[in-house]
């Protein structure tokens, strides 16, 4: 039975990419159809009358549905893979594989990962249920609640933002409340589908947990019933409600959305061809400005969605990133710029660096740059690109960042005056380096600067400052920061943009028309996020350090 069974998925494989998006793929879907009719099990009838459950029929297309006389109390049911989320091009492995790559990536480790990569070799062979197990188990078998309440929190939200369906988010908004089921993990997607969809109620597969000396842990397995059937569940929840729900989406592809669907009132059906129809090229995220809620902070190392081939590719470059990282390190550190600079452009890291204020008084001592804060090498590749030596003073720095920093660091001690004598003894001996937002953030926000620095110079000149990695982010709130360079240093190709903005003129700053050091330190982040066409806001790094890790940011 095993032999034949891989020998049609072989087939089945070796047929679907030879004939893909041609005939193979209108007789697949003709005989999903033609099976689907004729399947007499689906024929169910609760004891609810409102629950008479006809044979499927084929449900049209979401873009033929007419919202405009939608009112408030409509209920939408969906679920979240493959509907509300773009169907993912993991068609042989599961459209769900990259976010527990992301799960077992950040929030368990890189063994479990590739545990979890190596399980592509046989996934295919499988259907969808049994996937689907397999994945849960690889990924919570012995996974920490704690980590994954974390990799919840501040790492998946970005991913699933960004693949967001914009024909079933139409929808949704107008919706006067929404129900997803999911046969998913319900710690993976519950969340994010509350706190940024604004989700009324998510059912979802719950898993078991253990506790062993006060830690409490996912045995990955599935609790009480099992994995959870959407249409089962959705006939369950309603009926207790007394009332059917006045609108269901589902995939066009999935049998099991078919007979989901089918209890509301009425369905319709998204296709992920008609989205490749719209978008012949690789579809694009889902516009920022769109987002039900703005995301400004987020973590994990991952800059990329992990698909099968793509966490391959990262594994096979790991060695390479790592020497190269080194190699970069070294250079930095041991060569003077001119020297530097040219062996690291060959090694694929790429600086921007453009100057509005090259003027007679630039060898000046004394000068203050004020730059936002991208990644722990700011001042480096600031001083780097200007060619002479800067001070860089820092708050929370471990020890390992500052031994191979190739510029000077000096430790504060959030004192506001302890901190401020201390900054102007430098600046008195030579220029300075300070990152007012006092963390970094990786999306185009600004913090709030803090108004230190405006009250300790004169010369003050803003910098803008950004960086664009393709593997691997260089910022953490809750891993190692310690490996916060080496990870950034990793990357194929980082590049980093830094452009020196105009001297604050002197009736600009505190000594001039007697303007405080909050106006000076607003200007000064407005015109750094006009250059950057970044937004502002009031958040500061204690804001970003207990939404993502729960804590104050300080390292020990």
């Amino acid at each position: 039975m095993v032999f034949p069974m891989v020998l049609g998925k072989l087939a089945e494989w070796f047929l679907y990419h030879l004939l893909a998006n041609s005939c193979y793929k209108a007789a697949r879907k003709l005989r999903s159809l033609l099976s689907f009719s004729k399947s007499s099990p689906f024929q169910q009838t609760h004891h609810d009358n409102h629950f008479q459950i006809s044979p499927p029929t084929l449900f049209p297309s979401i873009t033929k549905l007419e919202i405009r006389n939608w009112v408030p109390d409509k209920t939408l049911v969906c679920d979240i893979d493959g509907v509300l989320l773009r169907q993912s091009s993991s068609r042989y492995f599961h459209s769900f594989f990259p976010y527990f790559m992301l799960v077992a990536f950040e929030g368990g480790s890189i063994i479990r990962a590739f545990l979890l990569l190596l399980s592509c070799s046989f996934l295919w062979f499988l259907d969808d249920d049994q996937k689907l197990r397999v994945l849960s188990f690889i990924t919570f078998a012995g996974f920490r609640v704690k980590d994954m309440d974390y990799v919840a929190r501040a790492v998946l939200p970005k991913f699933y933002l960004e693949n967001l369906n914009r024909q079933v988010y139409d929808i949704w908004v107008e919706a006067g409340s929404r129900v997803v089921f999911t046969s998913l993990p319900k710690v993976m997607v519950e969340g994010f589908l509350r706190e940024y969809m604004n989700a009324d109620d998510v059912t979802g597969t719950k898993l078991q947990e253990i506790e062993i000396m006060g830690r409490r842990f996912y045995t990955g397995l599935a609790s009480g019933s099992g994995f959870v059937v959407k249409h089962k569940a959705a006939v369950e929840y309603f009926s207790d409600k007394k009332k059917k729900p006045e609108l269901g989406i589902g995939n066009s592809s999935s049998l099991q959305d078919h007979l989901f669907i089918s209890i509301c009132k009425e369905a319709c059906v998204w296709s992920d061809e008609e989205d490749d129809a719209k978008n012949s090229s690789k579809p694009l995220p889902f516009p920022r400005e769109r987002y039900p809620k703005p995301l400004i902070f987020h973590d994990g190392r991952l800059a990329f969605v992990p698909t099968p081939l793509a966490t391959l590719s990262m594994y096979l470059w790991l060695p390479f990133g790592i020497f190269l990282a080194i190699f970069r390190i070294l250079v930095g550190i041991l060569l003077p710029y001119e020297a530097c600079h040219a062996l690291v452009y060959l090694s694929g890291l790429v600086t921007t660096f453009n100057a509005q204020n090259l003027g007679s008084d630039w060898n000046k001592s004394g000068v203050l740059y004020v730059c936002n804060h991208r990644t722990l090498l700011d001042p480096v590749f600031l001083s780097g690109n200007l060619g002479k030596p800067l001070t860089a003073v820092t708050y929370s720095l471990s020890k390992f960042s500052e031994a191979i920093s190739p510029i000077k660091t000096v430790r504060l001690r959030r004192d506001r005056e302890k901190d401020g004598e201390k900054m102007r003894k430098l600046l008195s001996r030579g220029d300075l380096v300070v990152c007012p937002e006092g963390t970094t953030c990786r999306e185009p926000y600004l913090l709030r600067f803090s108004p230190l620095f405006a009250e300790l110079a004169e010369d003050i000149v803003p910098v803008a400052v950004n960086t664009h990695v393709s593997m691997f982010y260089g910022t953490t709130a809750s891993g190692l920061k310690w490996l916060d360079p080496i990870f950034f240093l990793m990357n194929p190709n980082p590049h980093y943009f830094l452009e020196v903005l105009e001297k604050l003129p002197r009736e600009m700053t505190c000594s001039g028309e007697g303007r405080s050091s909050l106006e000076v330190a607003n200007l000064i982040q407005r015109e750094i996020a006009r250059v950057l066409g970044f937004e502002c806001t009031n958040l500061t790094r204690k804001d970003k350090y207990m939404i993502l890790a729960g804590n104050e940011g300080t390292v020990k």
